[in-house]
């Protein structure tokens, strides 16, 4: 279903998007997953838990900001 796609999640360290990324990981095979969120301290605590893997792109963000959402896509 998600193997070989590309996954935007707004909101990726809160707590349902932290589950999410980790279970597309265990079960899927993504191009790449985007984990956009607002809280830098947060994506340091989750990148540091998952390690270091290439398909995850990291963005700074807020979804209001419409340009910042164009570029995470």
């Amino acid at each position: 279903m998600l193997d070989g796609k590309s996954i935007l999640i707004t909101g990726g360290t809160g707590s349902f998007g932290r589950q999410y990324v980790k279970t597309i990981l265990a079960r899927y095979r993504p191009r790449r997953i985007v984990v956009f969120s607002r809280d830098e301290l947060k994506q340091s605590e989750l990148r540091q838990e998952l390690g270091a893997d290439r398909r995850i792109r990291w963005f700074i963000g807020d979804v209001r900001d419409r340009s910042r959402l164009e570029r995470a896509l």
